[in-house]
Parts: structure tokens; C-alpha cells; sequence
């Protein structure tokens, strides 16, 4: 579902290797949502919000780092992004992820989708280009 394209590419090979995780994470969802071996997914859920919690927690420190050195001029605007996704996820209601799985893996992928249309191509350019 998640394909790595060169437009997504911000010139810091490192800060896009680690979107390619992101991606990867994204493809995970999306291979659970599409398995129907599974009757009960919460647990892959779970897992899969830890994942990505964890994941950005660690990518966010790294470009923040970047942009920090680069001098970057919208940097408290770009952490507000970053803090406002982690916050996302320290408030899921659990219980609504299992009463509904496959809803709320539809909605991680939106989730994602939006992150990368609308943060990895308009925002992390952004900072890509002073860099």
C-alpha cells in the first residue's frame, strides 16, 4: 500500500531511510487489515500502535536534532506537529480498537497516509531545503 517514491526523498539519507520505516510500519497495518487469518487482531494492533509510538518517538528526536544544527526557522512549529502525533497515540481508547479492529486499522493507514501527503512532503521539505 505504502510505496517509497524519490518525491518523498527530503536529501538527509538518514532522516529518509527512517521514513522508510514508517512506511514499513504502514505496510504491516495494511497486511493485518488484509489478513483474514486472523479473527482477532487486537493484539497485532497493539503492537503495531506500539511500533509506530515508539518508532516516531525515535525519528522525531533525530530530525529535531537536524534541524536544531541546520538552524532551521520553523522548528517550534514542526515539533508542535511531532508532539501533537505522539500525542495521538498516548490517548487511544483500547477499547474501541478492539470493538472495532479493522476500522481502526483503516484508520492507522489514513492516519499514515495523511502523515506523509501532508508532513513528509510539504513539512520535512521544508526544512530539507535550508538544511
Amino acid at each position: 500500500m505504502f510505496k517509497w517514491k524519490e518525491e518523498y526523498e527530503t536529501g538527509n539519507v538518514l532522516i529518509d531511510e527512517q521514513h522508510k520505516k514508517l512506511f514499513e510500519i504502514g505496510n504491516s497495518a495494511y497486511e493485518l487489515l488484509k489478513n483474514d487469518l486472523y479473527l482477532d487482531k487486537y493484539d497485532r494492533i497493539v503492537d503495531i500502535i506500539h511500533e509506530l509510538k515508539e518508532y516516531t518517538i525515535y525519528h522525531f528526536r533525530t530530525e529535531e536534532e537536524y534541524m536544531l544544527k541546520s538552524g532551521f526557522k520553523g522548528f517550534f512549529s514542526h515539533k508542535v506537529e511531532h508532539d501533537d502525533f505522539i500525542e495521538k497515540f498516548d490517548n487511544i481508547d483500547y477499547s474501541r480498537v478492539d470493538q472495532g479492529q479493522n476500522d481502526y486499522i483503516l484508520e492507522i493507514l489514513n492516519f499514515i497516509a495523511d502523515w506523509i501527503t501532508q508532513h513528509i512532503l510539504i513539512k520535512d521539505k521544508q526544512h530539507s531545503k535550508v538544511g
